[in-house]
């Protein structure tokens, strides 16, 4: 088994200022930390690009504070209340950037955000916070979910900011989740088969994206987010293409189904299909959008 691996770590530019690659060769162990320490450092320097009291997250890992919750501030002025046990959501959208990453256009001045699965709301915050003067639109179906959603947002009443407690799916009306009952925050209410024994339904309102459309006169999306564990099969599929040609960019966390067609492979294969170049990553975050 080899357990040496070339590593590329950065460019150096000669005298005359031509690049030149910098490979080392090191055990494939060294790299693992190595790439887990960068992406640490990472993490750290989007908390202090994104916030001007950045030192509460750090006062609050190192136990100087209990406050609870915590009420960040970002640079642009946006207030996000983050409950502790909603920071692991807080860091993977403002520290590791997760629905970026994948981006390959700029979101333009006044650009339409739609939030599918907004639970707590820190995508919105974050888009709100990157992007000023965006419309951004939040649907939150689960109630303890859209009254954390509906803080938040109260919190940056000068932003525009609309929120919707209504699911979003393939048809118009009503739907079914399974969420965990002992749960006081939930982030994986779902319309795929629960498996936990604590799982309990709850029947809520549903809309299509078309109708999100018709009703808010939407002419073009600019950035489609989704996370709706397994709803975003027949959202999309349901889809006419009139509808998904308004859709610049999609910025999504993909569930494995259990239907058919109810998977990565197949979404990406159907949205190639109505115009969009896709890239993924093994962890479910798929990203697609239209050159």
């Amino acid at each position: 088994m080899n357990i040496y691996s070339p590593m590329l770590l950065g460019d150096s530019s000669n005298t005359d200022g031509e690049k030149n690659h910098v490979l080392i060769i090191l055990p494939i162990c060294y790299q693992r930390q190595y790439l887990w320490r960068v992406k640490i450092i990472i993490r750290y320097y989007r908390l202090w690009k994104h916030f001007k009291n950045w030192k509460l997250y750090l006062a609050y890992k190192c136990g100087l504070t209990t406050a609870a919750p915590l009420l960040f501030e970002t640079r642009s002025g946006v207030l996000v209340e983050v409950p502790q046990r909603l920071l692991q959501t807080f860091k993977e959208i403002f520290m590791d950037e997760c629905y970026l990453a994948g981006l390959k256009k700029k979101i333009p001045p006044g650009a339409t955000i739609i939030d599918i699965g907004a639970n707590a709301g820190y995508f919105t915050l974050f888009a709100a916070s990157k992007y000023p003067g965006a419309s951004i639109m939040a649907y939150e179906p689960v109630p303890v979910n859209f009254a954390e959603l509906m803080r938040n947002r109260n919190l940056n009443k000068s932003h525009r900011i609309e929120c919707f407690p209504l699911a979003v799916a393939g048809h118009c009306g009503e739907i079914n989740l399974s969420l965990d009952a002992s749960d006081s925050f939930t982030t994986n209410a779902t319309m795929l088969t629960a498996t936990s024994k604590t799982a309990d339904s709850l029947t809520v309102g549903c809309v299509t994206l078309q109708k999100i459309f018709d009703d808010h006169r939407v002419a073009r999306c600019d950035l489609l987010k989704m996370d709706c564990e397994g709803a975003e099969y027949s959202i999309l599929y349901s889809c006419t293409p009139d509808v998904l040609v308004r859709v610049d960019q999609i910025a999504m966390e993909v569930h494995q189904g259990s239907g058919e067609n109810e998977n990565i492979e197949a979404l990406d294969a159907f949205l190639k299909r109505q115009g969009f170049q896709t890239a993924r990553r093994p962890v479910g975050m798929f990203w697609a959008w239209r050159v």
